[in-house]
């Protein structure tokens, strides 16, 4: 996969300082991960693309995208403490660490992951996204129902902008 499209795929996901450690090429200046969704990232993914973490398994757009914008109306505070692209092949690797604070309530939590992003290399599109907490995911049949229901009642709870004008009042792009 070229440069660019590595690229490609790490804007849906990536700020602009991490985009550039992997390609000259102007990223966009939010990322997924902070919180910061948008259709026009979110078109990056593969339409029955999985997104995995400790509290979720998410099969198929209509239960990723939610997981996403979930990210705005659980937490009042999104912020990147560090940052490193570990691998730039397929899958890319990223070590994050990000600090949340839990809207309403204030609890902060500090979040150190490994992120996995797969893609086709064929279409360029996210196949898959991982989001391993201090480097790991649950494998247990009893965790993993747990983040099955996650995936599929977080879509009944948190809506996704049916286009961009809704998603620009929303503050996303």
């Amino acid at each position: 996969m070229s440069r660019v499209s590595v690229a490609r795929l790490c804007h849906s996901v990536l700020s602009k300082s991490q985009v550039s450690k992997i390609t000259p090429v102007r990223p966009v200046p939010d990322d997924l991960f902070a919180g910061r969704p948008s259709l026009k990232k979110l078109s990056l993914w593969d339409d029955e693309g999985v997104f995995e973490d400790p509290l979720t398994i998410a099969t198929g757009r209509k239960q990723y995208e939610p997981q996403w914008y979930g990210l705005q109306t659980a937490f009042k505070e999104i912020e990147r403490l560090g940052h490193e692209v570990t691998d730039a092949g397929n899958p890319i690797g990223l070590d994050l660490k990000t600090r949340y604070v839990v809207k309403g309530i204030g609890k902060e939590q500090v979040i150190s992951s490994k992120v996995q992003i797969y893609y086709d290399k064929a279409t360029g599109k996210i196949t898959k996204v991982q989001d391993k907490w201090d480097g790991s995911l649950p494998d247990s049949s009893f965790t993993n129902v747990f983040r099955q229901l996650n995936s599929v009642s977080v879509p009944k709870m948190v809506g996704v902008p049916k286009n961009d004008e809704e998603d620009a009042k929303r503050g996303n792009q």
